[in-house]
């Protein structure tokens, strides 16, 4: 049974500090240039990693910069662009569906609301986090990936089965300030140091803070 939020607190607030000593220029890593460019890369990251993305979406957005030029395009194409992110079929229709909707209802101009943003194709409330706080800088949520979800876990945060159950812990415990942070930060430990089949324990900077150190090598 998870500890309640105020117990989790102090270590907690010591694991955030460490993680950002450790990370200091914690941002997403999907290259993008603008809103528009943040969501498609996010859409296209699940379940495939962002180096395999950041190399995929250069050629797309030299050839449809915007949700005007994406939102006409021939899905054939679309789908050989993308098919190096996996799942290239679903991807396609999520990614060409949102410029759709972004041209016919919000003037091909990405919101800055959740609420907004969770009604476009492909955008769910993972995606719409990102997007409010990487591209607006807007705390709207902590992001939960797969790597945050399995941190939050293994640190103690939460013992949610699901992400909105995670997110929801992480937010109790963490500060609003510290939203985007904690996501951020939680997303580069787990991929660099707290992996999910080979945790490296003895070169985590809150190992010793860590609830499940050394018991998931």
């Amino acid at each position: 049974m998870p500890e309640p939020a105020s117990a989790v607190r102090p270590r907690a607030t010591t694991i955030l500090r460490k993680l950002r000593h450790q990370y200091p220029n914690a941002v997403t890593a999907l290259r993008h240039e603008n809103p528009f460019q943040l969501v498609i890369a996010t859409i296209l990251s699940a379940q495939c990693t962002d180096e395999r993305v950041n190399q995929v979406t250069p050629v797309l957005f030299a050839r449809y910069p915007g949700p005007r030029e994406l939102s006409g395009a021939d899905p054939a194409v679309v789908e050989g662009r993308v098919r190096p992110t996996g799942f290239f079929r679903m991807k396609t229709r999520s990614i060409i569906g949102c410029s759709r909707a972004l041209v016919e209802r919000h003037a091909g101009i990405v919101p800055e609301f959740m609420d907004e943003l969770v009604r476009l194709p492909g955008v769910g409330r993972k995606t719409a986090n990102v997007v409010l706080g990487q591209a607006f800088g807007i705390t709207s949520g902590v992001v939960v990936d797969t790597h945050v979800h399995r941190l939050s876990r293994r640190m103690g945060f939460s013992g949610s089965k699901t992400a909105e159950g995670a997110e929801d812990d992480l937010k109790a415990i963490f500060p609003k300030k510290d939203w985007i942070a904690v996501g951020s930060l939680l997303i580069l430990h787990g991929r660099n140091v707290c992996s999910a089949r080979r945790p490296r324990c003895s070169e985590c900077v809150v190992e010793k803070l860590c609830p499940s150190a050394g018991m998931l090598a």
